[in-house]
């Protein structure tokens, strides 16, 4: 009968300091809930704010913020034409950038006669490094540059392992992915302090979200232009320049190579004008934003998302566009 009282006493013992863990547990819960919940409901809020209160006001004046000259690099076509193309739609005239002589011409034309604005057109190979940057400094001299889109790129043609891609091609996208867009903004960012206004917009991409495989040093040039692109806007945002980190999931494109295979069966992707329509709202609102209201709830579910999540979705989606590719090939 000892032992039997003694049990009882001891699993009396336990159970009080067991209810005591309990409260605690549940404190920290209640906590982590409250905390999740809050962050829910202002991502939502800043969903809401950025991509449809916007509509409802009438459209901000991107000439009387940041001045009449825009300079747009890759703006021949793909996402860098449509987005000159909606801002020559407010008046600013356009300087853009792009190896393709004949693409920009054709552009440039086609801008002219549409929306009435000057445009002009300097053909630069960014692949090329250095060399080039001295004579881009020089055909800039005499423009009071109010808004930078830095857009040129070196993409996949599609996924693929870091060991079958070329030394080339990983300079190239170094290059071009980074190098450019620090060359260019270290052009023409002094005019911009000096007026004391002006807008930088660096298109990143939504693969920066997570580490993803088979585009390791795609994604991780454009986690290099989210981190430069937000660390800049900290810098320089008190001397009246808006630094803005762009990041696009699938884009409908001309120029799309991997990516079309998946635009088949994917309606979230929006063409190229659909998305600089968008974006362009965004410009002096959102220092890092997707740009597209359903790009940014593919963001939202990323960042919520665990990793090996992602990384398991994104193995399986490039396995499949890898070996498409290849096949073309």
């Amino acid at each position: 009968m000892a032992a039997v009282d003694s049990f009882q006493l001891l699993y009396r013992q336990i159970a009080r300091t067991c209810n005591t863990y309990i409260d605690a547990l549940a404190i920290v819960g209640a906590w982590y809930v409250t905390r999740k919940s809050i962050c829910l409901i202002c991502d939502f809020y800043s969903l809401v704010r950025l991509h449809f209160i916007p509509r409802l006001v009438s459209r901000r004046d991107l000439l009387k913020h940041f001045g009449k000259w825009a300079l747009v690099t890759g703006g021949a076509d793909g996402i860098g034409k449509a987005y000159a193309e909606e801002l020559a739609s407010q008046g600013i005239n356009l300087i853009l950038m792009s190896h393709d002589k004949s693409k920009l011409e054709n552009t440039a034309t086609a801008i002219t006669e549409m929306f009435k604005v000057e445009t002009i057109i300097i053909e630069a190979d960014f692949t090329r490094g250095r060399e080039i940057y001295q004579l881009i400094q020089e055909a800039l001299k005499d423009k009071e540059i109010g808004i930078l889109v830095n857009n040129v790129e070196v993409p996949y043609e599609h996924p693929q392992f870091f060991l079958n891609i070329s030394e080339d091609k990983l300079w190239d996208l170094i290059n071009v992915n980074i190098a450019a867009t620090n060359m260019m903004i270290h052009i023409v960012l002094p005019g911009m302090v000096q007026r004391k206004k002006g807008a930088i917009v660096n298109i990143s991409s939504g693969s920066c979200c997570k580490p993803t495989p088979q585009m390791a040093t795609y994604s991780s040039t454009k986690t290099y232009l989210d981190h430069f692109s937000r660390a800049l806007h900290y810098e320089y945002a008190s001397k009246g320049i808006f630094v803005q980190s762009l990041l696009p999931f699938y884009v409908k494109t001309n120029t799309a190579t991997h990516n079309d295979d998946l635009c088949i069966y994917c309606w979230l992707a929006p063409s190229a004008n659909v998305y600089a329509h968008h974006a362009i709202s965004t410009l002096g609102i959102s220092h890092r934003t997707p740009g597209y209201w359903m790009h940014s709830i593919q963001f939202l579910f990323a960042q919520y998302m665990p990793e090996w999540l992602w990384v398991w979705g994104a193995t399986l989606m490039h396995n499949r566009l890898r070996r498409q590719g290849a096949h073309k090939s």
